[in-house]
């Protein structure tokens, strides 16, 4: 594969992986645990949704954390982004806000997580929407620059 083939797979896994974060969130907010709530016992409601939120916490550990971090990680090595290129306008000022905004996401959604473990559901649905809210900030950050 060549150079362009190359980095053409490594931007698709970068934008498939945001994808899929952003689209399961939006997907269990709005589609399944409002059925959750309607549909089932508040027994089995829990359970589910717990169990839903864990499945979900799994694969964001284990496939979407790696892939955006190596994706990332490559596109802006090629790019030459440095530490100081991270403080000029323009790419580099948007690409820090996007990083920051990542992280800040990720620690809403393991607070989250942490919050619905120790049966605190305000507390954790607030983080769920503010993850979310963050994650299509990012999407909207990521639209303005541009391909590497």
């Amino acid at each position: 594969m060549d150079t362009v083939g190359w980095w053409s797979v490594v931007r698709f896994a970068h934008v498939a992986g945001a994808a899929l974060w952003v689209g399961g969130q939006l997907a269990l907010t709005l589609v399944v645990l409002p059925l959750a709530r309607r549909l089932l016992a508040p027994e089995a409601k829990d359970a589910f949704t717990a169990a839903a939120g864990r499945r979900f916490g799994m694969l964001t550990g284990a496939v979407f954390l790696p892939v955006q971090l190596a994706t990332g990680w490559a596109m802006a090595r090629h790019r030459g982004v440095t530490w100081a290129s991270l403080a000029e306008p323009g790419y580099g000022r948007t690409l820090a806000t996007k990083l920051a905004l990542f992280v800040l996401v990720m620690l809403a959604a393991a607070a989250h997580g942490v919050a619905h473990a120790r049966n605190r559901p305000d507390l954790a649905r607030a983080l769920a929407v503010l993850s979310l809210m963050g994650s299509l900030g990012i999407v909207l950050l990521a639209t303005a620059l541009p391909t590497t």
